[in-house]
């Protein structure tokens, strides 16, 4: 069952970024940016854990769950070392990620033509 629940929350998550884009005719950066904020006010309200719990891969795969790891760094930190916490949470917990992000586009870069 955990399947279909992670593809269900999944595709649900995508339809309603596929419903942004079309509907109110935002921009690809506007809509990331704005699914980015949802899962970062859903982490704070203490909602997002939950639906990882129930959704494992459906939830953390789409971009919402960036803005999980943002708050949910930053306040862990926040917690442990106070204000300075917040800025060194995000970057703690999200720097494996980006750096990731990083290292493979340079690779796809050597290893492909890129135009432009």
């Amino acid at each position: 069952m955990i399947f279909f629940w992670s593809f269900v929350v999944g595709g649900l998550i995508c339809v309603i970024g596929q419903l942004m884009l079309d509907g109110l005719r935002l921009t690809p950066a506007h809509t990331t940016s704005m699914l980015v904020v949802a899962g970062a006010v859903l982490d704070g309200l203490g909602l997002y854990e939950p639906l990882i719990d129930f959704a494992g891969a459906g939830a953390t795969v789409p971009i919402t769950s960036f803005g999980n790891s943002l708050v949910h760094g930053a306040m862990a930190e926040a917690e442990k070392n106070g204000l300075v916490g917040v800025i060194t949470g995000i970057f703690e917990v999200t720097s494996a990620g980006i750096s990731a992000a990083i290292v493979f586009g340079f690779l796809a870069a050597i290893l492909f033509k890129p135009k432009g």
